[in-house]
């Protein structure tokens, strides 16, 4: 297993630092920084508090946790949120209810899990013509539902 080392810092003393549950997690958990209440269909910015500083050539991926997404019909809304290394703001979480009730977040909750990953960045090369393939141009179900 690789390791990268981010920098973090707490923006208000309340916060909770992310972390991993377990040893062998891709992805450390984020937690709300304050109470807040989702209403059904509708979306809010959860801010967490705290903001990183990534190694050049990473990225931070903002994913939804499954138990609030099976139990709650909560996700997050631009899965994956992207944090650029570059990026020295505050970490916020689009959530969206996707239930028929109105959702409470809490204060420490969990609320969505961070993932680091490596960044490659593409040379863009224009050409008159791209190769052939079998699939061609075929998707959206061109191999079946």
């Amino acid at each position: 297993m690789q390791s990268a080392k981010v920098k973090l810092v707490k923006l208000v003393d309340s916060a909770k630092l992310p972390r991993y549950e377990h040893e062998d997690d891709s992805g450390l958990d984020l937690f709300a920084l304050e109470e807040q209440d989702i209403p059904p269909g509708k979306t809010a910015l959860i801010g967490t508090g705290i903001a990183i500083e990534l190694p050049l050539g990473t990225e931070a991926q903002i994913r939804p946790r499954s138990g609030l997404a099976l139990k709650h019909s909560i996700t997050v809304l631009n899965t994956p949120g992207t944090v650029d290394a570059g990026y020295r703001g505050e970490i916020g979480v689009i959530l969206i209810n996707h239930g028929q009730e109105s959702f409470k977040v809490l204060k420490h909750m969990k609320i969505a899990q961070m993932v680091i990953v490596p960044v490659i960045r593409a040379e863009l090369e224009e050409v008159d013509r791209l190769s052939d393939t079998i699939r061609g141009a075929g998707g959206f179900g061109s191999t079946g539902v």
